[in-house]
């Protein structure tokens, strides 16, 4: 996949959404995997044609694993010429070896969005950017379903009170095949994640169990994303307001 097409994904997305308007300063949460990097190249090329002007910043929560190499996406930053924050945190020695969480995940995230927003605002942006694509947005209906017992999955635009930050996802259009496309098609530096959950979630057990429903029923995830939508733009009854 191009970029052309990538951009053309996220620009609809962004105008369906009003996610952009003028004058804004986007942190775009950067965590070295495939989707956060092609929506940092996708944000970086639309920004010098956008009918209106806006700055992103890319900031990066380090958890504190030791093995974590920042270096290609300070680089790629560089050569974007967007500007590059990185977080230090202990997130990782509270998390697993303080805590000696069970469900690591839960409180990793938690607590990697506050570093994150804090780090937001301390740079002066009013808004952040995840790069949740549209397998995303299916996937987190399914985890509430299966482990929380009701429907429910995240916004395309979400606005924080107590911090007074808004939250984009201007990937929300677009499935992780073709995220992975771009990736593959382009050589974006992808960083490995040091996580030693990595791949054993409950998120990897429920995007497996959807892979096969597609399987079994061709189109089964792209009629889930219509039923979350409701129909239309207006829709999205099972999203967080």
């Amino acid at each position: 996949m191009k970029l052309q097409q990538v951009m053309s994904y996220v620009r609809k997305a962004i105008d369906d959404y009003h996610m952009i308007e003028e004058g804004d300063k986007i942190a775009v949460g950067i965590s070295g995997g495939k989707d956060s990097l092609t929506l940092l190249f996708a944000l970086s090329a639309l920004r010098r044609f956008y009918p209106v002007s806006f700055e992103i910043r890319g900031v990066t929560v380090d958890l504190g694993f030791e093995n974590l190499k920042l270096d290609k996406i300070q680089e790629l930053c560089s050569q974007l010429q967007v500007e590059y924050t990185i977080v230090k945190t202990e997130i990782a020695k509270i998390v697993f070896e303080d805590r000696k969480e069970t469900n690591p995940c839960s409180l990793c995230a938690k607590m990697r969005k506050g570093a994150l927003n804090t780090a937001m605002k301390e740079i002066g942006c009013n808004k952040v950017a995840y790069a949740h694509h549209k397998d995303d947005v299916v996937e987190t209906m399914m985890m509430s379903l299966i482990y929380e017992g009701r429907f429910h999955t995240f916004s395309p635009v979400t606005y924080l009170d107590r911090m007074d930050l808004t939250v984009i996802r201007p990937l929300i259009y677009m499935n992780e095949a073709d995220v992975i496309g771009f990736v593959h098609k382009n050589q974006v530096p992808v960083v490995k994640s040091p996580c030693p959950a990595d791949g054993n979630t409950k998120r990897e057990y429920v995007k497996r169990l959807l892979q096969q429903l597609n399987q079994e029923n061709h189109g089964v995830k792209e009629r889930m994303f219509t039923a979350i939508q409701g129909g239309n733009l207006k829709g999205w009854e099972l999203y967080d307001k």
